[in-house]
């Protein structure tokens, strides 16, 4: 407790009883009693063969109890250990290599650390750490091709992380990187620790190869990274349709269902060759485990194709997409609850560009705007 406030009352003997009353702070002065902590208490590392001098091994973490001028900051000493000097420690305690080590020359080296407060007098604890000289990569970096669409309004694109390269490596204690080449940095972004890719706002329409690569430090690999960029006309919505499917996630419809389905629903709807089929956005049904998919066939002078059309097409070829994934309904009016005299009603669909939905699988990943269908009686 750093401290208490005491009100105290002085009251005399007449009649009637007098009183005032004041307040007294007791502030409580810290004593150094407290030693740093190392945690945990004592520390295992490793570093590879051949790597460059200043490289991180290893980040001292340590706390102390006392208040803020009886605690940090702390002064980390090598006690023993490091006679011949093969290693540092900063003043935040990183410990870094101050030589090129040889798994040849020593396979193991044992340090002895001090940390020593900043009270008066001033408190130490000591805290052990093993480092471990393994041999340098033998193996590269191994990663997958990933291949990125994009589907987004004319012009208002966010910006947001549109996927994630899987890469792994056969050494196990590689670190691996990311990097992308500085020219492309204007539109795309690459974390270098997690391979995630940022993609910067305003992208065109259009394709783009991204020059990434991967490094374990030694060896640096390519990767195959393509990103589809389609931007949606307002007239595509007018001429939608929803497909719904039961039981399937959206990463798993993305990765494992999506190009097989695109290639036979391109068979079922296409009446030329010309024409474009178009998956405006996927989304998960609210409350259940489907999924509706939208798409719009575009015709070859530039129009579309009428939602009607359209459905009996499908309804020709359902069985022959149920051969890729399980359809649970083709949405005609999407009146689905109302009880409309004649059928008659009408839908609105709205897109909210603002607010992407990624589904990021191993070798696709998918990116479209969110959608929201409103439906009325038009009785």
């Amino acid at each position: 407790i750093s401290g208490y406030s005491l009100v105290i009352q002085a009251r005399d003997s007449g009649m009637p009883p007098l009183s005032s009353s004041a307040t007294v702070n007791v502030d409580i002065s810290d004593v150094n009693d407290n030693s740093p902590v190392f945690t945990p208490a004592n520390y295992t590392a490793v570093i590879q063969e051949n790597k460059p001098v200043g490289t991180s091994i290893l980040q001292l973490v340590v706390t102390d109890r006392d208040s803020f001028h009886n605690g940090p900051p702390f002064t980390f000493t090598i006690l023993t250990g490091n006679e011949e000097e093969e290693f540092s420690l900063d003043p935040h305690g990183v410990l870094r290599s101050a030589v090129i080590f040889k798994h040849m020359v020593a396979t193991e080296y044992v340090l002895c650390v001090q940390a020593k407060d900043s009270g008066k007098p001033q408190q130490v604890s000591h805290t052990y750490i093993q480092v471990r000289v393994i041999e340098e990569s033998i193996h590269k970096p191994t990663a997958i091709p990933l291949e990125i669409f994009i589907v987004t309004m004319e012009d208002d694109f966010p910006g947001g992380v549109i996927g994630k390269i899987h890469a792994t490596d056969q050494d196990v204690y590689d670190v691996l990187t990311y990097t992308l080449k500085s020219e492309q940095r204007s539109l795309f972004k690459v974390n270098n620790h997690d391979g995630k890719i940022i993609a910067l706002g305003g992208l065109d329409n259009g394709k783009y190869i991204l020059n990434v690569s991967v490094s374990d430090g030694r060896f640096q690999v390519p990767i195959d990274v393509v990103v589809h960029v389609e931007q949606l006309l307002q007239e595509m919505l007018q001429n939608t349709v929803t497909i719904r499917f039961d039981s399937v996630s959206p990463e798993d419809f993305v990765g494992l269902h999506m190009h097989g389905f695109r290639r036979t629903l391109r068979n079922a709807v296409l009446s030329q060759k010309q024409d474009s089929l178009h998956i405006i956005s996927i989304q998960p049904v609210a409350g259940s485990n489907q999924l509706d998919m939208l798409f719009a066939v575009q015709m070859h002078n530039g129009g579309f194709y009428k939602p009607a059309y359209l459905i009996q097409k499908l309804a020709n070829a359902r069985r022959h997409l149920e051969n890729v994934i399980r359809i649970s309904a083709i949405l005609e009016k999407n009146c689905s609850g109302l009880n409309c005299q004649e059928q008659h009603c009408e839908q609105s669909l709205s897109i909210d560009s603002h607010s992407l939905m990624t589904y990021s699988t191993a070798r696709i990943s998918f990116v479209c705007p969110r959608f929201y269908r409103n439906v009325r009686c038009m009785c």
